[in-house]
């Protein structure tokens, strides 16, 4: 079992199994043993005084276990209760002292200095109370290991185990900060250095794993739904985070802390392109994010947990409209299920709990909520007066925060954090670091729902389509589209940026000749783009059909080809969208990816492809599909497996090829049938 495996301070011993040989349980508490004086007190960020005399009980209590083995006593069965009480009490005393030296858990012992005394006290007297029942006069010994017995025994009751006056002094130090900052007071910064000397954090990567591993606790304790402990946990990470940024004023060990743009960018997807309002994404009922959305007769959609119990309950109206539910089916709701788990995994919120969901939208305590404000204070004012080294680092910063939860996102939002980035990421135009911090930290706050707001109120269009167009690598290049991607999921905006001659053209280019992640991104922002009809011709004109093509033609990543594919389907809805696709010599490129493409998606957006096709250019189409054997036999497959859009559009694209070969005309596309069945299609 690794430490992570469970909470801090919970000790997950187990009692040896009842027909242990007696040899066999000797052996192992004397490696247990062993392994509690192998830890050295010096290394105890805190507690040094409880481990220097565990150490030297449990030393004075493995030379009697050790002169048991060596003399070769025999151990009668009737100790074996004796000894696996034993047993089970060093195992935790193991896990107690793995906790103290524990790597990122120096704050939280610290806070919790009065409860680990108690701990070790209570073990120790636990091993006295085993070694007191023990029933030496069983064994055949000495009077030397008589004496021995007898030692820890009384030793282990006269040891006292309180708390260091110098853990003592911290401990009451970092409570009043946290005080302070609940109560919405800035505690001075003095108090917390001191904090931060006595356990030693020395450097930014120091206090960062000191969150790292807080923030991992809370994901620990919300798992096992025993969330007592969250306040005080959220708290201390507020407290290290506003530490982080206001401390620590070097750079120098940031930049190892974590991956470069291509590694920390999480591909785009087409089922964001809305606003991601996290109160979209609540159950009516509950008011928390739903897990498994369903939507009843009058169209309005709930948790299923929720609407089951308002159901079994004996009501039959909607519970937000009032309305008489025609019937009680609950008809899973994919596409929001589908948003709500790329927003959650987008923003590190976990579905298991209510409270880890929340902890990510709203503070885990007012000390941290305050901590997190007073940093978003700090942090963009040195953006906006800062020396460029002190620019930089708030950037980094901010980047680092923003990515942690919703909350600290709507916080740098609220002090606008979003101008002074823009005019940073405007002056970096060679600067790597400094463009990768600022564009990192942008894209963070774009994805909330105020985000693209400020950053088109602030003129941030032009800096941003000035990055992805010039962007000093391509991973730069490929964030830029991404916050394109945020930008246009507002509807409003669609309009501003499709305006802007250079927009599309800088998204197509990077089609062409970005990485994976940075063609996906140009991908799906184009996409959202056309979400405007006006953006069709814009988007057909800049090239972006035989980028798109290329993509089917040599990509073997399936996401990619699937979104590439939804863009051409949303193209070759418009003549020239259509005409463009046949252009490229693509009808055979897409009835492959209809025969080929694994996914449902991917083979339902081929077919929406070649539907719109026979639509918009005519008989030459159906005439290519119906000498194709493989074409039907692919549209019947959606019929039966795909969704009901999929299929209907399946079905439509069936009849219009049954026709042909019915009729055996050429003119389909003047033929009012096909054009008026076409109605109900989109």
């Amino acid at each position: 079992m690794t430490p992570r495996d469970r909470r801090i301070l919970s000790f997950p011993a187990v009692h040896p199994c009842g027909d242990i040989s007696p040899p066999t349980l000797l052996a192992s508490l004397i490696t247990l043993s062993q392994s509690v004086c192998n830890f050295q007190p010096e290394l105890f960020p805190t507690q040094r005084r409880n481990a220097r005399e565990t150490i030297r009980q449990i030393g004075i209590l493995l030379v009697l276990l050790q002169e048991i083995r060596d003399r070769g006593l025999s151990i009668p069965h009737s100790t074996i209760l004796c000894l696996a009480e034993l047993h089970f009490a060093l195992q935790k005393i193991n896990f107690l002292m793995q906790d103290c030296t524990l790597q990122g858990a120096r704050l939280l012992m610290l806070s919790k200095s009065q409860h680990v005394a108690s701990q070790f006290r209570c073990l120790i007297r636990a091993v006295a109370t085993s070694l007191d029942v023990l029933p030496l006069q069983e064994f055949d010994v000495c009077a030397e290991v008589r004496e021995l017995a007898e030692l820890v025994t009384r030793q282990a009751r006269k040891a006292k185990f309180e708390v260091d006056p110098s853990d003592a002094r911290a401990c009451k130090t970092l409570h009043n900060v946290l005080r302070l900052f609940a109560r919405g007071t800035e505690p001075d910064l003095s108090s917390m250095q001191g904090i931060i000397d006595y356990l030693q954090i020395r450097t930014w990567m120091d206090c960062n794993k000191e969150i790292s591993f807080l923030e991992e606790e809370i994901s620990l304790e919300c798992r096992d739904r025993d969330e007592r402990e969250v306040p005080l946990l959220s708290s201390l990470v507020g407290f290290l985070s506003y530490c982080r940024g206001v401390i620590f004023e070097t750079t120098e060990d940031i930049n190892q802390s974590e991956g470069r743009c291509s590694t920390e960018m999480t591909p785009l997807t087409l089922t964001l392109l809305t606003s991601v309002n996290p109160e979209d994404f609540r159950c009516p009922i509950s008011l928390e994010l739903m897990t498994d959305p369903v939507t009843v007769s009058t169209g309005q959609t709930y948790d299923r947990a929720s609407i089951q119990k308002w159901l079994k309950a004996g009501n039959t109206t909607c519970p937000k409209t009032g309305e008489k539910l025609t019937n009680t089916e609950l008809v899973p709701n994919t596409t929001l299920k589908r948003l709500i788990q790329q927003f959650c995994s987008d923003n590190g919120i976990s579905l298991n709990s209510p409270s880890n969901r929340n902890r990510n939208i709203v503070a885990g305590s007012p000390a941290a909520a305050h901590a997190v404000q007073f940093l978003a204070w700090f942090l963009t004012r040195r953006l906006a007066f800062g020396t460029h080294e002190q620019q930089q680092k708030a950037a980094y910063e901010i980047r680092v925060l923003a990515r942690t939860s919703i909350f600290n996102r709507s916080c740098l939002i609220e002090v606008g954090a979003v101008p002074p980035l823009l005019e940073l990421l405007a002056s970096a135009s060679n600067d790597k670091p400094t463009q990768e911090n600022a564009i990192s930290a942008l894209l963070k706050l774009s994805k909330h729902p105020n985000g693209p707001k400020n950053i088109i109120t602030s003129g941030g269009l032009n800096v941003i389509l000035s990055v992805l167009k010039n962007g000093v690598s391509l991973e730069i290049r490929q964030v830029a589209a991404a916050i394109m991607f945020y930008l246009s999921s507002v509807k409003e905006y669609r309009k501003i940026i499709g305006e802007n001659p250079e927009v599309i053209p800088a998204l197509v280019e990077l089609v062409k000749e970005g990485t994976t992640c940075g063609r996906k991104n140009a991908v799906v922002a184009i996409f959202g783009l056309l979400l405007l009809p006006r953006n069709h011709q814009r988007v057909v004109a800049a090239g972006a059909v035989p980028a798109l093509l290329d993509i089917l033609a040599s990509s073997d990543k399936e996401e990619l080809v699937t979104e590439a594919l939804a863009v051409l389907a949303a193209l070759a809805e418009n003549a020239d969208g259509a005409r463009a696709i046949l252009e490229g010599s693509a009808l055979a490129l897409i009835t492959g990816m209809l025969r080929s493409v694994t996914s449902n998606v991917g083979k339902e957006h081929s077919a929406s492809i070649l539907l719109s096709l026979c639509v918009n250019i005519g008989a030459e189409v159906v005439a290519v599909l119906a000498k194709d054997p493989s074409v039907m036999p692919s549209l019947y497959s959606l019929v039966t497996g795909g969704s009901s859009q999929g299929a209907k559009k399946a079905r439509f694209l069936i009849k219009v090829i049954q026709d042909f070969h019915e009729t055996r005309t050429s003119g389909l596309k003047g033929s009012s049938p096909p054009q008026e069945r076409s109605l109900h299609v989109w």
